[in-house]
């Protein structure tokens, strides 16, 4: 684990620069990131990309990011709006949860 701040915008910051590795593979790098950007309609994220995204977030902050249960909290709808927002509000939900353990 490499971050040492639960704050949603260092979380924010962290996924954003995730996201835009993940974007860099297709040739895609002018890309703005915020809490509202949707993964589906504006980043145009796929499955397997949340497959590796999953990966980053446990690999930067352990095991108390569990990505496969971010997502069953939502029906497919639900994951097509998602926003980036949402993952970084669980995020550090998860993190501050842990602190206080």
């Amino acid at each position: 684990m490499t971050t040492s701040t639960n704050d949603g915008d260092a979380v924010l910051a962290r996924i954003a620069e995730m996201l835009l590795d993940i974007l860099d593979d297709y040739g895609v790098d002018d890309v703005e990131i915020t809490r509202d950007t949707l993964f589906h309609d504006d980043l145009e994220i796929e499955s397997i990309d949340l497959v590796t995204l999953a990966g980053s977030l446990r690999a930067e902050y352990g095991d108390a990011i569990n990505f496969a249960e971010f997502i069953a909290r939502y029906d497919l709808d639900e994951i097509i709006a998602l926003r980036v927002g949402q993952l970084v509000d669980y995020v550090t939900e998860r993190l501050d949860a842990g602190t206080a353990a």
